[in-house]
């Protein structure tokens, strides 16, 4: 007869959890493929205006710069520029399709209660991002360029290389985008019960100040920057505590009315 070796045979809960966890895998790979083949699809469909869409990108600056152009220091950067730009523009084009793809990943492991709360959620999120992506193009990047154009000494002609205009508005863009965010990751706290609405109200103070500090580290060393940073921060603080008090509500409600009921 074969003896059993100790210590080798798997139980059935761990051959569960092995092919549990495959599964998991397998998903997610297919999902990051998703997400990479419509960045990959945007991107290919855009190259054709990859020089318009620079220059609609580097309006904001020309429009203000003292010779109305800007400079390549470097060999390739008149072909490469605009090609990087169109892929981060294909990045942004693609964000519903990122975080829907993040959102059907972990949907399945959430109730029914809490799949029909995220929905809102994931399409709040995407009007956010895009809101925060408008707001740098709109609102800061004029603001911010002339004012460094402005402050130039004198007899300093001001001329911006491409690829480091690039650099710069893609780091601010992202850093909008993700602090539009803040209401999102507000009520994703409140709802995980890690705190409450009137624990995050008596904590405004640090928010506020937490605010400049995410924006001194966002934003070129600048105060218009960092400020036009901050107070949409803050404000959007604001704005996550009065949603997460309403989604408070609108759970508690249910519960009164079982207890009340049983």
């Amino acid at each position: 007869m074969t003896e059993k070796v100790e210590g080798t045979a798997e139980t059935p809960e761990e051959e569960l959890a092995e092919g549990t966890l495959l599964s998991h895998l397998i998903e997610l790979r297919g999902r990051l493929l998703k997400i990479a083949l419509s960045v990959v699809v945007i991107f290919v469909c855009l190259i054709p205006w990859a020089s318009e869409i620079f220059v609609l990108a580097s309006e904001p600056l020309v429009s203000v710069l003292p010779g109305g152009k800007m400079i390549a220091t470097e060999v390739a950067s008149p072909l490469i520029t605009p090609f990087k730009l169109t892929f981060f523009v294909a990045l942004f084009i693609a964000m519903p399709v990122v975080l829907y793809q993040i959102w059907a990943f972990v949907a399945p492991g959430l109730y029914k209660k809490e799949k029909h709360f995220a929905m809102p959620l994931v399409a709040t999120s995407i009007v956010l991002f895009y809101a925060g992506v408008a707001f740098a193009y709109y609102l800061v990047f004029p603001l911010i360029f002339k004012f460094f154009t402005g402050v130039a000494p004198q007899g300093v002609e001001v001329q911006t290389d491409i690829s480091k205009y690039l650099d710069f508005i893609i780091t601010i863009i992202f850093a909008f985008g993700l602090a539009f965010e803040v209401p999102i990751a507000t009520v994703l706290i409140v709802w995980t019960g890690l705190t409450t609405p009137a624990k995050l109200s008596r904590a405004r103070p640090y928010i506020f100040l937490g605010a400049f500090v995410v924006g001194m580290f966002l934003t070129p060393p600048d105060v218009i920057s960092q400020t036009l940073l901050a107070v949409p921060i803050y404000l959007l603080f604001e704005m996550g505590i009065l949603m997460s008090k309403i989604f408070v509500i609108r759970n508690e409600e249910p519960e009164e009315e079982t207890d009340t009921a049983s």
